[in-house]
């Protein structure tokens, strides 16, 4: 039988990972309008959402599909960044602009993996290669 797209490992952990690259998009946002606000710490996507989905993709780990739906990306503070300004902005303009195009370059690719599966599933159904 053919698991539901929608079920699907492979599929929850693109969602999962589209919505991190998402909420990152809008902290490099909020990073970048904050640039020159004295105090202002950089915030980035929790370090724990990275470590929730490694765990689950551990070598010899089958994860179901429930589990990866329980993770979900959320903001916090920066903990590894240093304040760069005496005023205690921690937000580096140019590091900030080098993450937004790197969050592109991924969100993109995740994006292509679901239309390819969907296009996949289209074919399947339909017969139609176009």
């Amino acid at each position: 039988m053919i698991e539901p797209v929608s079920i699907s490992v492979n599929y929850q952990l693109a969602q999962k990972l589209l919505d991190g690259s998402v909420l990152r998009q809008q902290a490099i946002a909020t990073n970048i309008a904050n640039a020159e606000t004295p105090g202002f710490r950089r915030i980035d996507l929790a370090p724990d959402f990275a470590s929730a989905l490694r765990a689950q993709f551990a070598p010899g780990a089958v994860p179901s599909a429930g589990e990866i739906a329980a993770i979900s990306p959320h903001l916090a503070e920066d903990a590894n960044v240093h304040t760069v300004r005496p005023d205690g902005n921690s937000v580096e303009l140019e590091s900030e602009l080098l993450a937004m195009n790197k969050n592109h370059v991924d969100y993109e690719f995740l994006t292509d993996v679901v239309s390819r599966d969907l296009k996949q599933l289209k074919v399947a159904i339909t017969g139609n290669v176009s």
